[in-house]
């Protein structure tokens, strides 16, 4: 039988994702849409402006949308996703908890508090028995478990293909899509034929959310990994797509080729949403490219090319779907870890 699921602020970007995604999902069924209250009561075919580059499911198109508020969602759903803006969801995604729902959220509210699991299952899936810890100190009959940022996303699954090598320090620059600002982030007039060298609050993202996904959990605590991190991030103009370029410094000696093959063997995972490889590695120094290469494994997989020495130790490009594996992905996937870990 399938699992009951529901989108929180399902007519935006992110939430539109989500419905692509859920829809033909073998494991999940939509069964709640929330969105403003403004949006309440309508059709979702009315209240969404749908953007998606597939048509928008029938059955969901004729769905009510409700207010996004425990009391208006059916008590037998099991897992809500969650694609509210972080300050709607810091205020709302607790009460959902409480109320006894498991939220699987993109929201970035939450992210480093010491009981939230920030979770890539294929990087860290035991932090998310954290959720353990979390219930006894907050009594939520429900849980919470986020996705880290859409530019943290790409580079740490590569960092973690690295990590015995042991990390020391990390320096990485983003060239990151504008449908990472959502549809109203960045106008016309301020991306096309310019670059912008900052983005609110993304830095320190970086920097942060990667020592926890790469840290160790003991049952009890978790530690941050105390690889130093620096980050620059950038808009560019292109649609879809997160390119960085990263610099790592090693404890022990690293040459290209076994990074390049590190990175090829580090492991996916048997859930519906994984990709087949991981982190697909080029040796054409051209790749990987937004445009060409965003979609490999379905929008889930990771690309990393142009691996070569430099006298910060190793420099290499990466890249990653931002709303796919960066965002709406990265929800299901860890909804499908909490399905496979027995938490719904």
């Amino acid at each position: 039988m399938a699992v009951r699921v529901g989108v929180l602020g399902a007519t935006g970007a992110v939430g539109q994702r989500l419905i692509q995604l859920l829809d033909p999902h073998p494991d999940f069924e939509i069964a709640a849409l929330t969105a403003s209250d403004a949006s309440a009561g309508k059709t979702y075919r009315q209240a969404a402006k749908w953007r998606v580059d597939s048509p928008i499911p029938d059955d969901v198109a004729d769905m009510t949308v409700t207010a996004t508020d425990p009391d208006d969602v059916p008590n037998d759903v099991d897992l809500l996703f969650s694609s509210l803006p972080s300050s709607v969801g810091e205020a709302v995604e607790p009460g959902f908890c409480e109320a006894g729902y498991v939220v699987s959220s993109n929201s970035s509210n939450g992210r480093m508090d010491e009981d939230i699991p920030l979770v890539i299952p294929e990087v860290n899936a035991d932090h998310l028995d954290l959720l353990e810890v979390q219930r006894d100190e907050r009594g939520w009959d429900g849980a919470m478990v986020k996705n880290p940022n859409c530019s943290t996303i790409t580079f740490v699954p590569t960092l973690a293909a690295l990590d015995d090598y042991g990390l020391e320090k990390v320096h990485v620059a983003t060239l990151q899509a504008v449908s990472g600002a959502g549809y109203d982030g960045v106008t016309s007039m301020e991306i096309i034929d310019n670059a912008i060298p900052h983005i609110g609050g993304e830095e320190d993202k970086l920097e942060t959310e990667s020592k926890k996904l790469l840290g160790s959990f003991d049952g009890a605590e978790l530690a941050l990994n105390d690889v130093e991190v620096g980050a620059s991030c950038n808009r560019i103009p292109t649609i879809d797509g997160h390119l960085e370029n990263v610099f790592v410094e090693t404890a022990e000696d690293l040459t290209p080729d076994e990074a390049a093959e590190a990175m090829r063997e580090y492991p996916s995972l048997d859930l519906p949403s994984s990709p087949d490889q991981l982190i697909e590695v080029f040796e054409d120094p051209e790749r990987p490219q937004p445009r060409l290469d965003r979609t490999l494994g379905d929008g889930m997989s990771v690309s990393a090319g142009g691996i070569r020495e430099s006298t910060f130790g190793l420099q290499y490009n990466c890249l990653a779907h931002n709303t796919m594996r960066g965002a709406a992905g990265a929800s299901v996937l860890n909804g499908e870890l909490l399905l496979e870990n027995g938490y719904l």
